[in-house]
């Protein structure tokens, strides 16, 4: 009998295990594959070495919380380095915005753009620098679990035009378009449309202006290894090779997990760092109840996906920095397409991650290892991946970026590995292959998102979609906000004392009705 057992070893399960560990609970991660991550994976081939998954650090703050959790420093066991510039924007008549989180270099940058669009820069902080402060630093932290705790703030968010997108509140203060596309674009890497995300999103480049864009180095990998160790360190258990088939039911709620082969591992808390559709439609059985939450996750708007090439490219091109974004021409029309079109696209974007620039050791010398990421519509619009279509994608994807955006010597002979939207969905389990989960919409926020405290007593949530959503800040304040449920729940229902029978003190403790006597 554990007191905590975690569902995968994703950043959002690691770091809520970490923080139950370190209050005193004996805590258990059943995790699928043979290593941890999740997402967060790590490929290496012949002197080349890709993040799969995530790729950048914002919000350090949240890790360095996490880390001393358990009475220690980050930068013990990682190094963070800041990025220089934090991306270049690259458009599609061959201009760049490079993007430093500098008000005396952005502002230079946007000059070259727009002279009138300056002083638009310095209102737009001005108005996202509230949104920081109410959205992120006060509401973000804290569960939504009651209707009335989202009412009590919806005056305020109206305040601060929560109701409006992204781009139409950045359009605001900026009237050039490609000044619009960079501080618009923020909300895909959380599986956002710019054009219907919440203007709250908007306040991702004051985030980055406060707290700075960073790169781990040895990557992503190293993170979730320094958690892995740090977990260990406390006395966590680790168990690989743990498919989770189904939650297993008492009458009060869940009890435990069921494990393919048969083993089934039992808890008083069971926290799920799976997909949330997958928690809710495929591992809890329908004797659980949570009918409104499986009809919602089936009607729920889904984040794009992603298709994912990892090349070994021969040489560094001087166009690429750590970070950077190929933009469509129609960037409106693209988004649509993305997220509400019948699955083809007309252009294609990209986002580059080149990290051998800032670690030498992710590539051999004067070579390059590109991650490059290609925002695609998730299966619902259409499954267009067998392998024959795949095929064609790849070939697009690579004469794209060497024949229109000059990355030349890129060759689908340098393609090292790939990942599709049908990866997703087979193994992470993502519901129609979402790369983010959830789409971040006003209504499947706060309140509206699925609760860190699942709809059956005994489940907790964590991770991209639950509250507060997808990203790396998202995912840590997730762990931080589940981890205080379940320490809230169990010790409400933990009622101890101490009994002296002969010499032998005994405990005797009560624990949602079950008692038992321990011997300590």
């Amino acid at each position: 009998m554990y007191d905590v057992i975690v569902i995968g070893a994703g950043l959002g399960g690691l770091a809520c295990a970490v923080r139950l560990q370190t209050a005193g609970l004996q805590v258990c991660i059943v995790e699928r594959s043979q290593m941890p991550g999740g997402r967060a994976g790590v490929l290496e081939h012949d002197g080349f070495r890709f993040d799969t998954g995530p790729t950048l650090i914002t919000a350090p703050s949240l890790l360095r919380e996490l880390w001393a959790c358990a009475n220690r420093a980050l930068e013990d066991d990682l190094t963070l380095v800041r990025l220089e510039p934090y991306y270049r924007i690259v458009f599609a008549d061959g201009r760049w915005f490079d993007y430093w989180g500098d008000s005396e270099r952005d502002e230079a940058e946007i000059a070259r753009f727009s002279e009138r669009d300056v002083q638009g820069y310095r209102d737009f902080l001005a108005a996202t620098r509230e949104i920081y402060q109410r959205a992120f630093r006060e509401l973000a932290g804290q569960p939504f679990e009651q209707l009335r705790d989202f009412v009590k703030i919806v005056p305020r968010l109206l305040q601060l035009r929560a109701h409006e997108s992204v781009y139409r509140f950045v359009s605001r203060y900026f009237t050039h378009p490609s000044l619009r596309m960079v501080f618009s674009f923020h909300p895909l890497f959380i599986g956002g449309n710019p054009l219907r995300a919440s203007a709250i999103y908007s306040m991702i480049p004051y985030l980055e202006r406060q707290e700075g864009v960073y790169f781990a180095v040895g990557g992503m990998g190293r993170v979730v290894e320094a958690l892995e160790r740090l977990f260990g360190a406390l006395g966590g258990e680790i168990r690989y090779g743990a498919l989770v088939e189904r939650l297993v039911l008492s009458g009060e709620g869940v009890c435990g997990v069921h494990l393919a082969g048969g083993e089934e591992l039992r808890a008083h808390a069971v926290v799920s760092n799976a997909d949330v559709a997958t928690t809710y439609l495929r591992l809890l059985p329908a004797a659980a109840g949570a009918r409104l939450w499986r009809w919602r996750l089936r009607q729920a708007y889904y984040s794009m996906s992603c298709y994912l090439l990892y090349l070994a490219a021969p040489s560094r091109h001087p166009l690429l920095r750590h970070h950077t974004i190929f933009m469509p021409v129609d960037y409106e029309a693209h988004l649509h397409e993305l997220f509400d079109g019948d699955g083809t696209l007309a252009e294609l974007a990209f986002y580059l991650h080149a990290p051998a620039r800032t670690d030498p050791s992710f590539a051999p010398p004067g070579a390059d290892s590109l991650y490059s990421l290609t925002p695609v519509p998730h299966l619902g619009h259409g499954d267009r991946w067998s392998p024959e279509e795949t095929e064609r994608f790849r070939e697009r994807v690579v004469t794209t970026l060497c024949h229109l955006h000059g990355l030349e010597g890129i060759d689908t002979a340098h393609v090292i590995a790939e990942k599709t939207p049908r990866d997703f969905l087979e193994q992470h389990g993502a519901q129609l292959g979402a790369a983010f989960s959830l789409e971040p919409v006003l209504a499947q926020s706060a309140y509206f998102r699925p609760h860190n405290r699942g709809a059956v007593p005994g489940l907790y949530l964590v991770g991209a979609g639950t509250h507060p959503g997808a990203g790396i800040p998202g995912v840590l304040l997730s762990a931080r906000i589940t981890s205080r449920l379940v320490l809230d729940d169990i010790s409400r229902s933990r009622r101890t004392v101490e009994l002296s029978v002969g010499h032998l003190p005994i405990e005797v403790t009560q624990r949602k009705g079950e008692r038992w006597l321990a011997q300590r």
